[in-house]
C-alpha cells in the first residue's frame, strides 16, 4: 500500500513496488520472464500480462479463478514465460476485482538483437500510460454498487502516466511533462489502462504516424487524433517541428463514450515541450495551444479510424488469417437486469439489478480456478461445457428491445479441439442503450476480418470480409449497435478468458472462458502447473 495525493485527495492505494503507474518491464523478442509477486496488502491479487501469447504458458497468463487462484496476502507466486514471436507494446494489470485501477505498468518488447522495426528508427521512445483516478475507494465502490445493483461512481479524473494535467483542481503539478528537441521523430507507445473509458488522444498541432496495434505491425498512417480503448495499446510516431516553435502543445485525451450511462467526461493533458529553445523568453511565456478531440459521442470518427487499421502482412511480418473456418460462433453482447433479491431493494431500474452478458449467459466467477479444474478433469460442479454457440432466441439486436430483457447466469466454457480455426461474430445490442465494446481475447491475437453497423447478416457480410491484411489484436471494440468478426487460430492448449474490458461490464458478468484440447503432439500439450501455483 502506498499514500498517494492527486486532485488534493490523500488515499492509500494498491501499487506495485510503491510507483504508479507500475515499473516498466523491457525485453526482447525470444526472452523468457520470471516476475515474483509477492503480496503484501490486505486484497487478494493476480496479474494479467495483458496481450502476451502465453503458448504453453496458460498457468501464467493471471484472470484470477480462470487460470489461478489469486495470491492470498502474505503469499507469493513467480509468472514464468517466455515472449514467443510478439514484439511491440503490451502491459500487465491486476485482474481481480476494480484493483487494476493502480496496479498496472507497460511491457516492451523489443525485436530481437541486431532486427530493425518496420519504420525509421526513433530518437526516443516513451510510453503513455493512460488511467483513472477515483478520490474513493474503488473496491468500495464496486461491491456496494454490485450489492444495491445500481452503477458504480464514475471516476473523478483521467491521468497520463498517472498524472491528472492542467484541467483538474490542484493537478498544475501533477502534470506529465515530455521533453523533445526540434527535428527529431519519437516513438509513443500508448496503452489505456483505464477501466472504463475509451479515449481520443491528440497532440496540437502535430501530425501522428499510426505504425503498430496490441503489438503488431501495421501499414503505416498518419492521423490528428486516435481512438484507443481500454486493453488497447497502439504505437505512433511523432515528428517533431524542424525549429524551436517558441509555443508550448498540450496532449490530450478524453472519453468516446456510445451508450446512455454517465461517464468521466474530463480530459487529461499532459505537456510536450521543446527543449533549448532559442529566444530569451522562459518556456512558461510561450503560448499553450490546445488540440481539438471528437465530440464525446462520434461513433463515426470511430469506425472510420479502426477501418484504416491494417496488418502490416507482408513476407517478414505475414498476417496468417485463417481461410477456412471449422467453427462458427455467434454471440451478442450487451446489458440486462437482475431481478432483485426478495427482502431487498435495488437501485437498477425498476427495482432490479444491473447485469452484462454473452449470448444473455451473465458468467458467474467460480471459486477453484477453471484451469485447474479442466487439468484435473474435475470440472464436476465448477463448470458445464455448454455455453450457446448462438443467441437462446433471435430478436432485431439493434432495434427495439424484448420486453424480457433479464438475463441468465451461469459458469459456462466452449471447448475447442486443438487447432480449430474459429470464426467468432461479436454483436452489440440495444437492450438498456447500444454502446461499444472492447472486447478482449486472452491466450489469443486474432483478425479483425469484418464490421458493421445494424445486425449482422451472414448471408451477405462475409463477402466483404478482409481476410488479407485484417487488423491482429487482441481486443477490439464492438462498435456501437453494429457487429465485428474476428477469426483465430486455437493453437494455444489451456482456459482462455474472453471479457469486455470495460471493468464495469466485466463486474456485471460480460465475460465467458474457451477451454482449448491439448493437441496430439508434446508440443501441442499444456505442461502441469507450477510447484507455487496458488491454493484457493
Amino acid at each position: 500500500m502506498k499514500n498517494v495525493t492527486r486532485l488534493c485527495q490523500t488515499k492509500s492505494i494498491v501499487t506495485v513496488n510503491g510507483q504508479l503507474p507500475g515499473p516498466t518491464i523491457t525485453a526482447r523478442e525470444g526472452d523468457r520472464l520470471l516476475i515474483k509477486v509477492v503480496n503484501h496488502v490486505q486484497y487478494n491479487i493476480s496479474i494479467h500480462w495483458h496481450g502476451v501469447r502465453q503458448l504453453r504458458s496458460a498457468w501464467a497468463d493471471g484472470p484470477a479463478y480462470i487460470t489461478q487462484c489469486p495470491i492470498q496476502t502474505g503469499q507469493s507466486y513467480v509468472y514464468n514465460f517466455t515472449l514467443t514471436g510478439q514484439r511491440g507494446t503490451l502491459f500487465w494489470h491486476a485482474h481481480i476485482s476494480w484493483l487494476r485501477v493502480t496496479v498496472y505498468g507497460a511491457i516492451v518488447i523489443l525485436p530481437k538483437k541486431g532486427v530493425a522495426y518496420p519504420f525509421p528508427q526513433p530518437f526516443k521512445e516513451f510510453p503513455i500510460i493512460f488511467g483513472e483516478w477515483w478520490n474513493e475507494d474503488t473496491e468500495t465502490n464496486i461491491n456496494q454498487a454490485l450489492q444495491t445493483g445500481g452503477a458504480p461512481n464514475i471516476s473523478d479524473a483521467h491521468t497520463i502516466n498517472g498524472l491528472p494535467g492542467l484541467f483538474y483542481n490542484c493537478s498544475t503539478k501533477n502534470t506529465f511533462r515530455l521533453k523533445v528537441k526540434p527535428g527529431k521523430t519519437y516513438l509513443l507507445r500508448l496503452i489505456n489502462a483505464a477501466l472504463d473509458d475509451e479515449l481520443f488522444f491528440s497532440i496540437a498541432n502535430h501530425t501522428l504516424t499510426v505504425v503498430e496495434v496490441d503489438a503488431g505491425y501495421i501499414k503505416p498512417f498518419e492521423t490528428n487524433t486516435i481512438l484507443i480503448t481500454p486493453g488497447q495499446t497502439t504505437n505512433l510516431l511523432l515528428k517533431t517541428m524542424p525549429h524551436h516553435p517558441n509555443a508550448t502543445f498540450l496532449m490530450a485525451a478524453r472519453p468516446y463514450s456510445s451508450g446512455p450511462a454517465t461517464f468521466d467526461n474530463t480530459t487529461t493533458t499532459a505537456i510536450l515541450e521543446y527543449e533549448n529553445q532559442p529566444s530569451t523568453k522562459k518556456s512558461n511565456k510561450f503560448p499553450v495551444l490546445r488540440p481539438t478531440l471528437p465530440i464525446f459521442n462520434d461513433t463515426n470518427f470511430v469506425a472510420n479510424f479502426s477501418k484504416k487499421i491494417k496488418s502490416l502482412a507482408n513476407a517478414q511480418f505475414p498476417a496468417n488469417v485463417p481461410k477456412k473456418v471449422d467453427s462458427r460462433f455467434f454471440f451478442t453482447v450487451g446489458l440486462g437486469l437482475h431481478p432483485c433479491p426478495q427482502n431487498q431493494t435495488c437501485q437498477g431500474p425498476n427495482n432490479t439489478k444491473f447485469a452484462a452478458s454473452i449470448n444473455n449467459v451473465s458468467f458467474i466467477q467460480p471459486n477453484i480456478a477453471l484451469l485447474q479444474a479442466h487439468f484435473f478433469n474435475q470440472s464436476k460442479g465448477v463448470y458445464t461445457t455448454d455455453f450457446p454457440a448462438n443467441p437462446p432466441f433471435k430478436f432485431n439486436y439493434t432495434g427495439n428491445p424484448p420486453t424480457n430483457i433479464f438475463v441468465t447466469s451461469g459458469t459456462k466454457v466452449v471447448v475447442l479441439p486443438y487447432n480449430t480455426r474459429v470464426e467468432l461474430v461479436l454483436q452489440d445490442t440495444s437492450i438498456l442503450g447500444a454502446e461499444s465494446h472492447p472486447l478482449h481475447l486472452h491466450g489469443f491475437n486474432f483478425f479483425v476480418v469484418g464490421q458493421g453497423f445494424g445486425n449482422y447478416n451472414p448471408s451477405q457480410d462475409p463477402a466483404n470480409f478482409n481476410l488479407v491484411d485484417p487488423a491482429e489484436r487482441n481486443t477490439v471494440g464492438v462498435p456501437a449497435g453494429g457487429w465485428v468478426a474476428i477469426r483465430f487460430l486455437a493453437d494455444n492448449p489451456g482456459t482462455w478468458f474472453m471479457h469486455c474490458h470495460l471493468e464495469v461490464h466485466t463486474s456485471w458478468g460480460l465475460k465467458m472462458a474457451w477451454i482449448v484440447k491439448d493437441g496430439k503432439g508434446r508440443k501441442q500439450k499444456l505442461p502441469p502447473p507450477p510447484a507455487d501455483l496458488p491454493k484457493c
